[in-house]
């Protein structure tokens, strides 16, 4: 998983409450078994008219958005299925945080193993956030891990946590900033692992040994 320290990048608004994961990926796609392409499916239903052709009122369709790095939506974000593929399509679209005043606690788990960065303001801040995005893609912010800080050039500046707990704001923190899954922190202890397996099992090793 890719190291996240800072990102500075266009914010895209989904002025919507409890959007669930099937409509951040619809549930016909889950077929799939590859894990890559799954950012062209992302709010697939939202996104294209009955007909096919992309609906120009949807706001990541409109002009300026289609490269925006941060995503800014209304609370319970996530809600639902516990589908990784929802985290997986928003990563791969091109977003790296996610900030929202509360997201679903699966989907919140899912960030943190995918490389996406959960950005908690209060409700308020996300109000004037998502005024500012929906004015236009002119809305440029910074979204700093290392400060716990988000700002912008035209005098807006919040500190934001990735988790309401604090000793799991600074372990996920701490994942996040250094690139860590929950497979490399695993194999950070393998020593003490394989360690502990020789001593728990030592007859299995004295018998293949032969001695």
């Amino acid at each position: 998983m890719e190291p996240f320290k800072k990102v500075t990048g266009v914010v895209a608004p989904i002025d919507r409450v409890n959007v669930d994961t099937d409509s951040i990926v619809p549930a016909r796609y889950l077929k799939r078994i590859e894990r890559k392409g799954w950012g062209e499916v992302l709010f697939d239903d939202w996104r294209h008219l009955p007909d096919g052709k992309p609906d120009p009122d949807f706001e990541l369709n409109q002009p300026g958005y289609e490269n925006a790095s941060i995503l800014v939506v209304g609370r319970n974000f996530g809600s639902g299925s516990s589908r990784e593929h929802a985290v997986w399509a928003i990563h791969q679209h091109g977003f790296r945080a996610v900030i929202a005043p509360s997201l679903a606690d699966i989907f919140h788990k899912n960030c943190f193993e995918n490389g996406v960065v959960p950005v908690f303001l209060p409700e308020e801040r996300i109000r004037e956030l998502m005024r500012k995005a929906k004015e236009g893609p002119g809305c440029v912010l910074t979204v700093d891990l290392e400060r716990c800080e988000v700002w912008d050039e035209e005098g807006f500046r919040s500190a934001f946590v990735v988790h309401d707990d604090p000793g799991t704001h600074e372990f996920r923190r701490h994942t996040l900033l250094n690139g860590l899954d929950e497979i490399a922190l695993t194999l950070q202890q393998e020593e003490k692992i394989s360690d502990f397996e020789s001593k728990r099992r030592g007859w299995l090793t004295r018998v293949g040994g032969g001695e």
